[in-house]
């Protein structure tokens, strides 16, 4: 299994949109970046990724998983640009921001730092257990 970061803007596409949409999960469609689409690439069914609201918040608030692996984007007829599916699974009890995640050493070279326009970004397993640790898991 891996780990993976999706940012969404929440005027558009929120965790709570997210929540409502149920099991079935939605498709992360519109990405238009190659390595953002790259890395859909490799996910795998079961992985599991932070939910980040992008603009308005900057902070993870959930935990989704990838429901359905890579697919044509149903946004566009460009062969180049697909998609997974997510689904969420439990929001954090207390979401972790981007300021907070700056301030902790051991997140330095975390993408959400160094890559901070990248929408689909991956986590490495330490990252991931410290920014659950920081959001109350």
């Amino acid at each position: 299994m891996r780990y993976w970061l999706m940012k969404s803007e929440p005027d558009v596409f929120s965790w709570d949109d997210l929540v409502a949409v149920g099991d079935k999960g939605e498709e992360w469609d519109g990405i238009r970046n190659y390595q953002a689409r790259n890395f859909m690439r490799e996910m795998e069914i079961g992985d599991k990724v932070f939910f980040y609201h992008s603009n308005i918040g900057l902070e993870v608030v959930g935990i989704a998983e990838v429901s359905a692996t890579i697919h044509p984007d149903s946004t566009t007829e460009d062969p180049r640009w697909e998609c997974v599916d997510i689904r969420a699974i439990k929001p954090l009890p207390k979401a972790v921001t981007l300021k907070e995640v700056k301030a902790t050493p051991e997140l330095a070279n975390m993408s959400l730092v160094t890559s901070m326009r990248l929408s689909v970004q991956p986590v490495t397993p330490e990252e991931w257990e410290i920014v659950c640790k920081m959001g109350g898991l």
